[in-house]
């Protein structure tokens, strides 16, 4: 967040909601920061008509008369990018919460200000550049261990070029100090300190994009088999009051294959994001062996704190994840929700009297989202050393009612390439994650079916395929299920619907607070999908050779088959085998002449 000017620029005319209009404001700019009132209340121009700035305010303008004066920084809304961003919690203009709630207790004071960095914190440099050499915007001259996860790479800004005058020996620095000077094509001299400041709005460069091919692995068999989304994608998941979006993202955020971790609690309620606060440090991550945090940046903007700080909370997050992408780490950045953010933007509009599109909505609310995902991908960056890096985004949305035709729910879906489907349905069945596994869809397979043919199994692709096709009959089935009753089918179909069963209730099914079951290996998921299939392929065949369907699916290896979610990593591999051996022995038990 930038500084305050002491400059008194504009008097207030006039006060509504978190929305402010005041004169005298010749020489500001769009988006510029604006310090309003005695407490110099951080908020933002957005609308410039003459010497009339509209100014949104990210704090509570409760107590705030005009005639008061705006003090303007000539600065737009930007953060401070840095060392020690990793396992700080963050305000949705990036104060930091734990230093607010030691000067202030348990509710942010008005007018607080507090740089997004520590400032006197001492980091331990070691440079990689040396005097002399040519270096441009991206190039990486030296590294902070932020963490034991993540080391912080120095970057040199972006649309910076020349050779190094000057760089910082190994040693301890505050991040005010000088840690390098390039010398410019120009002759100038320009001083690098170890961060820098970038508008949240203005996206930050790349290289170039890279094709979707490689897959962010979640750990969720729902997510992984049938509907994966691949790094520098983009998903959604919209879904009712209760069907379990919040928990789904922090299972995203948990178990994603991603270096770093940006979560965004846009608009949430308060105590699910103190959940998140609370169980983040507690956890460990499955690839490091270390706690989470080590890897993960919180932004917390909840649904008592002032409305238009949850736009400025999605910009915060999505350049905070550009910035460890331009280090060449691959991000997760979770937001939750987006509806919260659309019906600010609602709000807001409102406030400046703006023509209201679908459902009072702004008629920008499709551009504004559209933005918003854009910024996720997987690129090259700049640099003389490019190096291969994402940003993958998954937005939760919150149709008031579960209703999937509502603007924000609709633009969205024209915008992302993955779509995860809660169903109220499911949810009150208790099948968790409640996705609905035939409404959901990823247009990312085509380009991700090689990888899992060549990094999991060659037959991966068509068990998938043959696991889909099962769940659409079932569907079908089902109705006429409800109609006539299961009795009314013959008995291939009630192999059909019970092999079903076991996909939904043994594979897709998955219990997010277990400690084996929580996280799964693409190895594991392909192992169970293909043991299921397995039995449907030996339950055919004992049908046709006269064993009773009730018989074949009461016999013990369908419970082996029901646990086999709970086995230990270490052991899945030799279960799953064996447990594929006593399948195929099925035939053999009973009739003594094949295996």
């Amino acid at each position: 967040m930038v500084a305050a000017d002491s400059k008194q620029v504009g008097i207030i005319d006039r006060i509504a909601g978190p929305v402010v209009q005041a004169s005298n404001m010749l020489g500001s700019k769009l988006y510029d920061v604006a310090r309003v009132g005695d407490e110099k209340l951080v908020g933002e121009i957005i609308r410039l008509i003459d010497d009339i700035a509209t100014i949104q305010v990210y704090e509570s303008t409760e107590g705030l008369t005009p005639g008061e004066p705006v003090h303007l920084t000539n600065a737009p809304l930007s953060v401070e990018l840095g060392p020690g961003l990793i396992r700080q919690i963050f305000d949705g203009i990036q104060r930091p919460l734990p230093l607010i709630r030691l000067q202030s207790g348990d509710f942010i004071t008005r007018g607080i200000e507090i740089p997004g960095l520590d400032h006197k914190k001492l980091w331990d440099f070691e440079p990689i550049a040396k005097i002399g050499d040519k270096v441009e915007g991206g190039d990486i001259i030296g590294e902070i261990p932020e963490t034991p996860t993540v080391d912080f790479k120095l970057l040199i800004p972006p649309y910076i070029r020349g050779k190094l005058d000057f760089i910082a020996k190994k040693g301890d620095y505050t991040i005010d100090e000088i840690a390098a000077t390039v010398a410019t094509p120009e002759g100038k001299k320009v001083d690098l300190q170890f961060y820098h400041e970038w508008p949240v709005r203005q996206p930050r460069p790349y290289n170039s994009r890279l094709p979707p091919n490689v897959p962010l692995i979640t750990g969720q068999r729902i997510f992984d088999t049938f509907a994966p989304i691949a790094k520098g994608g983009t998903g959604a998941i919209p879904g009712g009051f209760g069907t379990g979006k919040t928990v789904s993202q922090h299972q995203l955020a948990k178990w994603s294959d991603a270096k770093i971790v940006v979560y965004v609690g846009c608009g949430e309620r308060g105590n699910e994001m103190t959940d998140v606060l609370r169980e983040f440090p507690r956890l460990v991550d499955p690839y490091t062996g270390g706690p989470l945090m080590d890897r993960t940046v919180l932004i917390a903007n909840t649904s008592n704190m002032p409305v238009a700080a949850r736009e400025a909370s999605v910009y915060t997050g999505i350049t905070l994840a550009e910035f460890f992408r331009d280090m060449g780490y691959d991000v997760a950045m979770m937001a939750d929700s987006t509806s919260r953010w659309a019906e600010a933007m609602r709000e807001i509009s409102g406030r400046l009297e703006e023509m209201p599109g679908e459902e009072s909505f702004p008629a920008y609310l499709a551009s504004r989202i559209a933005q918003y995902y854009e910024r996720a991908g997987r690129v090259l960056t700049i640099g003389t050393n490019p190096r291969e890096a994402s940003i993958s985004v998954v937005g939760a949305v919150s149709p008031p009612g579960g209703d999937f035709s509502e603007p924000v729910t609709q633009n969205t879906l024209r915008i992302v390439k993955v779509f995860w489907a809660l169903s109220k349905e499911l949810a009150s069945r208790r099948h968790f994650p409640a996705i609905d596994y035939l409404l959901s869809y990823t247009l990312y397979w085509s380009a991700l079916e090689k990888y899992y043919a060549d990094n999991v199994s060659q037959e991966f692709p068509q068990l998938r395929t043959e696991a889909l096709a099962l769940l659409q009959k079932d569907k079908e089935l089902q109705d006429i299920v409800a109609l006539v009753g299961p009795d009314a089918l013959p008995p291939s179909e009630k192999i059909l619907l019970e092999t079903a069963r076991m996909i939904k209730e043994d594979f897709l099914q998955q219990n997010a607070y277990h400690d084996t079951d929580s996280f799964c290996s693409l190895q594991k998921q392909y192992l169970m999908l293909k043991t299921i299939l397995r039995y449907n392929e030996k339950a055919s065949e004992l049908y046709r050779r006269g064993v009773n369907v009730t018989d074949i699916f009461e016999h013990e290896i369908v419970t082996k088959v029901a646990r086999m979610k709970y086995i230990e990593k270490s052991d899945v591999e030799t279960n799953l085998n064996e447990l594929m051996k006593e399948i195929d022995g099925l035939v053999a038990q009973n009739f003594g002449d094949e295996g």
